[in-house]
């Protein structure tokens, strides 16, 4: 009787010396940043504009190539793959917590030396050889009742709300940079066009200034100069097909459609470039619509869990395990009683790990401190973008608005040049440089509505776009 609180102590030694050895995981400090309270170059909340309108979403190009992009960029195949892997992770985690059971079987043989045995194996009762059959059912089993096990699954699944974010963050790059390109195509139609009407108006120029050299009332220099503005129009037209191939190339590369694919879709007819109203938001709402806001936050969801198992490895682990099974040793008793069976209880901690174990809290530590800076560095980056994106959005819409009203004012002052001229009350080079300034001014007036409204999707992405659709049904749930 007196064996029985022997081996009552003994069990419990190991808990005692866990409980010595055992330390509170480090607090810590993970405080919300601090906001302002609205961004300052944002427009009165009163606009009525919608994020969405940010986007070309009248123009068809935008339409089909987002769309192709969605069903089959190579990107976002690499970001639903990082998820899956986030969730085969959760349910690892998830699985580690059940009862693992698994069954074997064997055949085994053994050749022994019967004089080992003594008298009993000289005289033969001790057999030489001997085979055994066995198949068994093994069962084993964690409870976890310091929660380990439950701080990683916590970790792993807060790694599927990070792997979600960063693909949805890989969406909203993909659609900008879709949208941007489809602009910088509508930016050079309207640049070519511009350009087209300014050769046409230097041809009329070329061909009065020969009419006036074949009356004898005007030199041969000016038809010359006319001729040659002419040309430089030309060549100006001619070099926007370079920058056609470029965008081109790079919508191929965002959509993984075929060249011909992306060109057909670019020369469908679009509305004139007309940058909508820009929205105005909270700072606020950043840390809840920026996915590089919700990656990092869920992050430091996983290295907090992360630190909190790495603590509880300093407790001792507890496994309850069995096995049920067959042994025979002769193929014909396999199934006559002959039904064996274990049933054990462990229990193993940490004793003398020389910092092992403090080690690896401090590294946890290390990690989540890593976590929350990286953090806040995410939500001051959105801040900065959003802020960036207002200011030019601002800038973007006064040039815009002083480049047409140039343009206009240039092409005005080219007509009355030019009637002056017919006129004989001004010289045929006021003509010239007023036909070259309203020349640069169309497409310096296309060019500064193309930034006007890229400037736009720059908002859009800043402001944290739209929600990827039927998100919600790609979360996880345990």
């Amino acid at each position: 009787m007196r064996r029985a609180p022997r081996l009552l102590a003994a069990s419990g030694l190991p808990f005692l010396l866990a409980a010595c050895a055992f330390q509170p995981a480090p607090e810590i400090a993970t405080p919300t940043p601090e906001l302002p309270r609205a961004f300052f170059y944002a427009p009165e909340a009163d606009t009525g504009a919608a994020l969405a309108a940010l986007l070309p979403n009248d123009d068809p190009a935008w339409r089909t190539l987002s769309a192709a992009a969605l069903a089959d960029a190579p990107s976002l195949a690499e970001a639903a793959a990082r998820i899956d892997a986030a969730r085969a992770g959760a349910r690892r985690a998830g699985a580690e917590r059940m009862p693992n059971i698994g069954a074997d079987a064997s055949v085994t043989r053994n050749r022994i030396n019967p004089a080992q045995f003594g008298t009993a194996g000289q005289q033969g009762f001790i057999p030489r050889e001997q085979t055994s059959y066995g198949a068994n059912i093994t069962a084993s089993w964690d409870p976890d009742i310091f929660g380990r096990l439950r701080a990683e699954e916590r970790a792993a699944l807060a790694r599927i709300d990070a792997a979600s974010a960063q693909a949805q963050g890989v969406r909203l790059a993909l659609l900008a940079e879709i949208a941007a390109s489809v602009i910088d195509w509508r930016v050079i139609e309207a640049r070519g066009a511009a350009i087209a009407s300014d050769a046409e108006a230097a041809q009329a120029l070329a061909g009065l200034a020969k009419s006036r050299e074949d009356a004898g009332i005007a030199p041969g220099f000016d038809r010359v100069r006319a001729e040659a503005t002419a040309s430089g129009s030309a060549t100006r037209l001619a070099a926007l097909e370079s920058e056609r191939a470029r965008l081109v190339g790079r919508l191929v590369t965002l959509t993984g459609q075929d060249a011909a694919s992306v060109r057909a879709a670019l020369e469908q007819p679009a509305a004139t470039l007309a940058p909508a109203a820009a929205p105005a938001t909270l700072p606020s709402e950043l840390l809840a619509n920026r996915p590089d806001v919700a990656a990092a936050a869920a992050n430091l969801a996983a290295s907090d869990a992360d630190l909190a198992a790495a603590a509880r490895a300093r407790f001792p682990r507890i496994t309850l395990s069995g096995v049920i099974g067959l042994l025979a040793f002769d193929p014909e008793d396999f199934f006559n009683d002959s039904i064996v069976g274990t049933l054990t209880a462990g229990i193993a901690g940490p004793l003398l790990d020389f910092g092992r174990v403090g080690a690896g809290i401090d590294a946890a530590a290390a990690d989540k401190r890593a976590a929350f800076a990286a953090y806040r560095g995410a939500v001051y980056q959105a801040l900065g973008d959003a802020e960036t994106a207002y200011a030019i959005v601002t800038a973007a819409d006064a040039e815009a608005q002083l480049a047409l009203a140039q343009r206009d004012q240039l092409n005005r002052a080219a007509t009355i040049a030019e009637t002056r001229y017919r006129a004989g009350l001004a010289s045929f080079l006021e003509v010239l440089e007023a036909r070259r300034a309203a020349d640069s001014s169309g497409e310096n007036a296309a060019a500064a509505l193309g930034r006007a409204a890229r400037a736009r999707v720059v908002l859009w992405q800043a402001l944290g776009g739209d929600p990827a659709p039927g998100q919600a049904e790609n979360q996880y749930t345990p």
